[in-house]
């Protein structure tokens, strides 16, 4: 029921009647449903935290140059810092708040250093501190995806400036739109673990960040291979089991929602990487690492708007769509477009949520073997409610990243000289080396 009610499906009329009945103390099967809830969503935040730290930081820092390497950890783990401080200052209000002016696009700031978020407030069934640190997993990784597209050239201070005004003027009305109860919400728009707002957001983000900071010395003429792929490969398998937080947890609840949601995840993942494998191995005569475990990132983000809401048979095909589509989608990019969003977060990642959003609203379909349309819809009006969340994300997200990005390059500059780009990241930022030799 929880999860109805964070995609925005759930009545609210049902919840405030049954709401009394579920926190009833004297009912000891309710007590163990609470506990056990609350103990699989302290379990998920963790995944999920791990997913950025160590997981997306170790995939990403295998994937650049060796004089990136560090550069790539550190902003990863900045970004965790200052996205956990922005939460606590109102962030949180602000995405899952209500009460506001502008109740429907965005929350109130009731929240501010977690008013009222004490150890008996409760989210549902779950305490609230629980749920707002759930929540702060994704707003921490997010933004932190968005670094594969402007790596080894962006200054760090930028980067810093960008996580804190992207947050607040790009993440966080998105959550609110989806998650928060929002128009997008009412509408029925269905993202069961952030197809919307993570990836579609984080991959319109890293397209326009790379258009504006421009290419790498010496793309794509001179070749820029990934420095470890032994790190990279590590990086992804720590991805692939974080997810199941990311995704079962996003029932909100230990139940059956959160068991298809597993499943399909690990599906959508097996299917992903075994379709770009298969493609790369067609088209290029040998499959490599790279290329599945790309494909298995594509395949997990396809899915995750899907996960809670379709079955077996959807996730399979989701997958498939995903690690073809996603290859394809690398290929116009890099080698027609000569785009160099560097580590292929808009191909990947934000062609895959958008081929995912789309795909939830033909399998939700009890006929695929999905929970069913809610009441009112069908195939045909959920497809365009679908389509209309991701053109007013993409969107929202691409005019004011632009601004934003224009906005930190008159304050700090965004980009390294060209001899701190020569040089590396890690030393002319950082002042070290990630090895020795």
């Amino acid at each position: 029921m929880l999860a109805a009610i964070r995609s925005g499906r759930g009545s609210g009329a049902l919840y405030i009647a049954l709401l009394p009945a579920l926190l009833l103390p004297g009912a000891a099967h309710g007590q163990d449903a609470r506990s056990g809830d609350t103990a699989w969503l302290l379990t998920s935040t963790a995944l999920v935290l791990f997913m950025t730290l160590p997981g997306l930081a170790a995939f990403y820092g295998g994937l650049v140059r060796s004089k990136n390497v560090l550069s790539v950890l550190m902003q990863c783990f900045a970004i965790c810092c200052v996205v956990s401080v922005l939460w606590l200052a109102g962030a949180y209000g602000l995405a899952f708040g209500d009460g506001g002016p502008l109740q429907g696009f965005i929350g109130s700031m009731s929240k501010t250093m977690f008013s009222g978020v004490d150890r008996e407030a409760a989210a549902g069934v779950i305490p609230e501190t629980v749920f707002a640190m759930f929540q702060l997993t994704f707003a921490i990784i997010t933004p932190a995806l968005i670094v594969g597209g402007i790596a080894e050239r962006m200054r760090f201070s930028a980067v810093l400036w960008f996580t804190a005004l992207w947050l607040l003027l790009v993440y966080v009305p998105v959550c609110h739109w989806i998650w928060g109860g929002g128009w997008l919400a009412k509408l029925g728009v269905l993202d069961f673990a952030g197809g919307i707002v993570v990836h579609v957001n984080a991959g319109m983000a890293a397209l326009v960040a790379a258009l504006v900071l421009g290419k790498r010395r010496g793309f794509p003429g001179v070749a820029m291979p990934p420095h470890s792929m032994p790190l990279t490969v590590l990086g992804a398998g720590m991805l692939w089991v974080g997810w199941f937080g990311f995704n079962a947890g996003s029932a909100l609840a230990a139940n059956g929602s959160a068991g298809m949601a597993m499943l399909t995840t690990h599906l959508g993942a097996a299917t992903g990487a075994l379709a770009w494998m298969c493609v790369e191995w067609r088209r290029y005569g040998k499959p490599s690492a790279l290329g599945i475990v790309t494909g298995m990132v594509a395949g997990l983000g396809t899915v995750t708007p899907a996960s809670g809401f379709v079955g077996p048979l959807g996730a399979v095909v989701i997958g498939l769509c995903a690690g073809v589509v996603c290859f394809f989608a690398t290929q116009l990019l890099r080698r027609k477009l000569m785009v160099d969003d560097s580590l292929d977060v808009s191909p990947v990642h934000g062609v895959g949520g958008i081929t995912g959003t789309v795909l939830t609203g033909v399998f939700v379909s009890a006929t695929f073997g999905g929970v069913g349309f809610a009441e009112g819809m069908s195939m045909g009006r959920q497809l365009a409610v679908q389509l209309l969340g991701i053109a007013a994300t993409m969107a929202w997200c691409g005019v004011l990243t632009f601004a934003i990005l224009k906005v930190i390059n008159a304050m700090v500059g965004l980009r390294v000289s060209e001899e701190q780009e020569t040089e590396g990241l890690d030393l002319a930022q950082h002042g070290e080396r990630a090895y020795s030799d």
